[in-house]
């Protein structure tokens, strides 16, 4: 009984965060809902190579290369299940892609792509908070929903786009 005891009392213990509210008490409401990881977008200097890891190396799902002028990019996305990767690879000389690899020549992350329920509402919140929205007016991203990419600087570093549910 003397040895059970001490074991007892010398257990560690563990601490494990409860389902209270006390951890949501401390977020406030908003008008608007962050929602999943939509994807998380790799710029690539050779889609073609990209495309190939993926599907015939990994074993993945992925999509044809669909051009979007507008964005001055061609995407390819990566079905993982839970999220997906998007492929991008410049479109034109003026694409913002042209000129990441330029600085990053063998490609890297270059945004976060996260749903929200109302991305009108998320644009005025954010705005009063003084995160920059890089643009005006959503546009139509390559899942033909409104998108909205927030300034890196505003974001500890992160280009976030927030995508429409």
């Amino acid at each position: 009984s003397g040895l059970l005891t001490r074991l007892q009392t010398s257990a560690p213990t563990i601490r494990t965060l409860s389902s209270s509210n006390s951890f949501s008490q401390n977020i406030p409401s908003y008008l608007w809902k962050l929602g999943r990881l939509n994807h998380v977008a790799i710029a690539v200097p050779d889609l073609e190579k990209a495309q190939s890891l993926y599907k015939d190396v990994l074993g993945a799902q992925v999509s044809e290369t669909v051009a979007l002028p507008e964005h001055g990019v061609y995407t390819v996305f990566v079905e993982l299940g839970n999220t997906k990767l998007e492929l991008l690879h410049p479109l034109g000389e003026k694409s913002p892609i042209a000129s990441f690899l330029q600085k990053n020549k063998t490609g890297g992350m270059h945004h976060i792509c996260i749903e929200v329920d109302d991305i009108k509402a998320a644009m005025t919140e954010l705005k009063k908070k003084k995160i920059r929205i890089l643009s005006e007016e959503p546009k139509i991203g390559a899942h033909g929903k409104p998108v909205i990419f927030l300034h890196p600087k505003d974001c500890h570093g992160v280009l976030v786009e927030l995508e429409q549910a």
